[in-house]
């Protein structure tokens, strides 16, 4: 499960950086792209909580999010509902990944004892405030999508690189 965790964060930063590089293009693939993304991040937290026997937060989140990305490949052809939807969507997710984020970071603190809890505390109260930025600005939200998403997937990305180490340990 650790490579699988590293593999994944990975992914995510490689899939980041492009978003970043390429913001119109990805606010214009958006849908598919966090599809994806999302569909991939549940996967494997499912397959994580099934493996740790642990059935708390992450697993009802990782379950979220893979029911989010089957009703976004629902409506493949609704792209401009898609788009404008996935501003608010996006928004959400950002929220909820921040909070599981932080969660995650308050329950590693006590396990490990290191240093590492506070950059996952920092990364997601980002997320957290990137996803209200994206409530009270949507239409700046629009033109900065790919920029926003790429940083947090890059976020995310490192997040689970240091959990996949952490785990190893």
């Amino acid at each position: 499960m650790t490579v699988l965790f590293i593999i994944l964060g990975i992914l995510m930063i490689m899939g980041g950086f492009s978003c970043m590089f390429t913001p119109l293009l990805t606010f214009m693939q958006t849908g598919y792209f966090v599809v994806i993304l999302v569909l991939a991040y549940g996967i494997v937290g499912i397959i994580k909580s099934i493996v740790d026997k642990r059935f708390g937060i992450n697993f009802v989140f990782s379950i979220l999010s893979v029911i989010l990305g089957i009703v976004m490949l629902a409506f493949p052809k609704s792209l401009i509902f898609a788009e404008s939807v996935m501003l608010i969507i996006s928004a959400i997710w950002f929220v909820m990944m921040g909070i599981v984020t932080i969660v995650n970071a308050v329950s590693v603190v006590k396990p490990t004892g290191s240093g590492l809890w506070i950059l996952m505390l920092i990364l997601g109260i980002i997320a957290i405030l990137i996803g209200c930025y994206s409530f009270f600005q949507p239409m700046i939200m629009a033109v900065s999508l790919g920029v926003l998403i790429g940083m947090f997937f890059v976020e995310t990305g490192f997040t689970l690189m240091f959990a996949g180490i952490v785990a190893r340990d």
